[in-house]
């Protein structure tokens, strides 16, 4: 996706372009499709991944795992862009990269299939490979403002 900034004026247009930004994903040729989601506490980082789930299919309560770390969930093929799970990770407690392993990370990342929504990944950048998208919220004074790189 080409850079690009936007301003989100409410939860519903962070929604709704949640639900754009699933339309232009696909699954990558030889690994899973990693997204990360930057920005401060509160800035939408959940708030976008429960519009990507929804847009998925997943009818499911979609909650940040910050305690677990990572959640898992299948998705049904009828609303899927392809993908067979979207894998939710939350590295905010994560002290480096060397925590990713642990987590299963590695075979995950095998699974072309997998669309994997990370957040905080400045906390294990050193562990990553090769990220799809990267988004970054912000809160600003007329809402969120969100950016791709």
């Amino acid at each position: 996706m080409e850079n690009v900034s936007k301003n989100l004026v409410d939860l519903a247009a962070l929604q709704a372009e949640a639900v754009r930004f699933v339309d232009t994903l696909a699954p990558a040729e030889a690994s899973a499709t990693l997204v990360t989601l930057s920005g401060e506490l509160g800035a939408g980082k959940t708030s976008f991944t429960q519009g990507v789930a929804s847009a998925l299919g997943i009818s499911e309560a979609v909650t940040s795992p910050t305690f677990v770390l990572e959640k898992i969930y299948e998705l049904p093929e009828d609303a899927s862009h392809g993908f067979k799970r979207l894998v939710h990770i939350d590295a905010y407690r994560l002290e480096s990269g060397r925590s990713l392993p642990p987590l299963g990370f590695d075979e995950l990342m095998q699974d072309k299939h997998n669309l994997i929504l990370l957040e905080w990944p400045e906390q294990v950048a050193d562990g990553l490979p090769t990220v799809r998208t990267r988004i970054t919220l912000e809160v600003a004074d007329t809402g969120r403002n969100i950016s791709y790189a």
